[in-house]
């Protein structure tokens, strides 16, 4: 999907996602000092407000205009402050200081898209600072629930660390995960990739 379907898929008022952060994230950053974050394909921005109001000088990056302001009416409804920049994942040029935190959630490309988009959040992480990848594993498909369908955008724990691995960085965490997903049925699982990686100062 390009930035214009984004766009038609997140008009009207409602957020289509929760204003609450991804739990991993949550899991991953709530024991590091507070310094300066980036939420890459930041979507609607739920993670960089969460960010921000934990103390971390946040900045969202996404494609989508309509994602953006949606995360900014939510950074002033929980009363923070978030820098907000409109650019893609894929090819956006990170300053050259780096942040100390960068967060790169379900963002479901393809090889060379997903290729992309990890070298950007590599590029953007400085040294000693930690980059946190989450996104629907390609186990999903047999074993979980939601998500794209296409194993062509999923994402294999192996894969992502060998590619976080040559980019400098060394991996701290590197799992299949389980998130709870409510539905008519109930209750399911749904199986993501979690990886944690800090750059080599």
């Amino acid at each position: 999907m390009d930035a214009t379907a984004w766009n038609e898929r997140y008009e009207g008022a409602d957020l289509i996602w929760t204003a609450e952060p991804n739990m991993f994230v949550v899991d991953e950053v709530q024991g590091l000092a507070p310094g300066r974050a980036l939420d890459l394909a930041c979507g609607e921005g739920r993670n960089a407000v969460w960010l921000a109001s934990k103390g971390w000088e946040a900045t969202g990056v996404d494609f989508s205009s309509v994602g953006l302001t949606k995360g900014r009416h939510l950074a002033e409804a929980v009363g923070v402050e978030v820098t907000w920049i409109e650019a893609d994942a894929t090819s956006w040029q990170p300053p050259a200081s780096g942040f100390d935190l960068v967060i790169l959630c379900y963002l479901q490309l393809d090889g060379p898209g997903r290729a992309a988009a990890l070298a950007v959040a590599t590029r953007a992480t400085a040294p000693g600072g930690n980059l946190v990848v989450v996104a629907h594993d390609r186990d999903n498909l047999v074993r979980g629930v939601g998500g794209p369908p296409d194993a062509a955008v999923l994402y294999d724990v192996a894969e992502t660390t060998a590619v976080l691995a040559a980019g400098g960085l060394d991996i701290v965490k590197a799992a299949q995960v389980e998130r709870p997903v409510t539905s008519a049925e109930g209750t399911r699982v749904a199986i993501d990739t979690l990886v944690r990686a800090v750059r080599r100062p």
